[in-house]
């Protein structure tokens, strides 16, 4: 159709259309804004929600008495490992001094030194005991950590069990959420898209058509971009089906609408040549010539054959003759390339005197 327009009607279709995007994208913006709003309208579950509290409370409060006692016990252990280390040392020093003095009495063979034998051995005796009390206590404090990590363990594996079944109603419930948002948006997508259907079936070619199309943009934007991604699948069946209800509305629209063109086309063929040549616009009309196609039935035409005048296929008149220069010219032209003549029908000689007869109709 553009080769049939003025050169201004062109820059003012493009903008229109400039109208229609912008229009479209602005429609698009409120919308991703509400569809993207949706989920707050549900409440965010957490897994305290669905947990077994009662339960659950107390094993809770034993792991963080186990893990304050663990970590008390591993910071004592530290120390009373210190004093073990200590005393060790400090029990194998006194042996290794208690060794030589015992080498040097033997040596001298004093009988005056086994005071100081008796009382030499009782040290080693106090070095030793303490050594062993230190060690107790070390055990103790590893009895302590084996207690706490035990019962902590054993804590953490029954809250995992009531964790494990809360989990499995949180799914669901998340599930559940996803399916009402899910809900929500086809309920504000689905309105969108049967007035888009409406509006390009009765308005597309309306004076606010740039508003209509805009207004098409943003419920296809919205149905297969904010609505299409969010269908459930379950195993693949929901979008399959959908897809084939889609497919089969789609397709039940559009041989609907092939056999109603035929229909009509058929009708037209009947009617006669000025009758159709009247129901085609002008712009239409140039159109279809332009691509080589007859504007009344559509079919392939060799417009370039100067023996052609009528369409083959359907009988319309394609080429006619100026009234005034009698120069051969598109029978839709509304002046003559010519001489710039109205394409007026030619009136021929008066028959007999009488009123001035009309030329046959092409």
């Amino acid at each position: 159709m553009s080769k049939s327009l003025r050169l201004s009607e062109k820059w003012f279709r493009r903008g229109l259309w400039l109208v229609a995007f912008v229009f479209a994208s602005f429609l698009i913006g409120l919308g991703s804004t509400v569809v993207s709003d949706l989920p707050q309208v549900e409440r965010v579950r957490v897994l305290d929600d669905f947990i077994d509290k009662p339960a659950a409370e107390p094993l809770r409060a034993v792991i963080k008495t186990s893990e304050t006692a663990e970590q008390q016990a591993a910071r004592e252990l530290d120390q009373v490992r210190l004093q073990l280390q200590a005393a060790q040392q400090a029990n194998a020093n006194a042996r290794e001094t208690f060794g030589n003095w015992l080498a040097t009495r033997r040596a001298t063979a004093q009988p005056d030194q086994d005071t100081e034998l008796i009382a030499r051995t009782k040290a080693l005796d106090a070095f030793k005991q303490k050594e062993e009390d230190v060690q107790r206590r070390v055990s103790a404090q590893q009895q302590i950590m084996l207690d706490a990590r035990q019962a902590e363990q054993r804590a953490r594996t029954a809250l995992a069990d009531l964790e494990r079944d809360a989990q499995k109603k949180l799914d669901a419930e998340y599930r559940r959420i996803e399916l009402r948002v899910f809900a929500y948006r086809l309920a504000l997508t689905l309105p969108l898209l049967v007035v888009a259907g409406w509006l390009f079936a009765k308005k597309r070619k309306s004076t606010y058509w740039p508003f209509v199309w805009g207004f098409i943009f943003f419920a296809l934007f919205a149905f297969f971009v904010e609505l299409v991604p969010y269908l459930p699948s379950y195993g693949g069946y929901v979008r399959y089906v959908v897809g084939i209800v889609v497919t089969v509305i789609v397709g039940r629209y559009a041989i609907l609408a092939l056999n109603s063109y035929l229909a009509r086309q058929k009708l037209a063929e009947q009617q006669p040549d000025q009758v159709r040549r009247e129901e085609l616009s002008y712009d239409t009309a140039l159109t279809r010539l332009g691509k080589g196609v007859c504007p009344g039935c559509e079919r392939p035409v060799d417009l370039k054959n100067g023996e052609i005048d009528f369409c083959p296929h359907c009988g319309i008149g394609l080429f006619d003759h100026c009234g005034l220069c009698e120069t051969r010219k598109s029978a839709f032209s509304k002046f003559c390339h010519a001489c710039g003549c109205s394409a007026a029908p030619r009136v021929l000689p008066p028959l007999d005197g009488g009123t001035p007869a009309m030329p046959p109709a092409n």
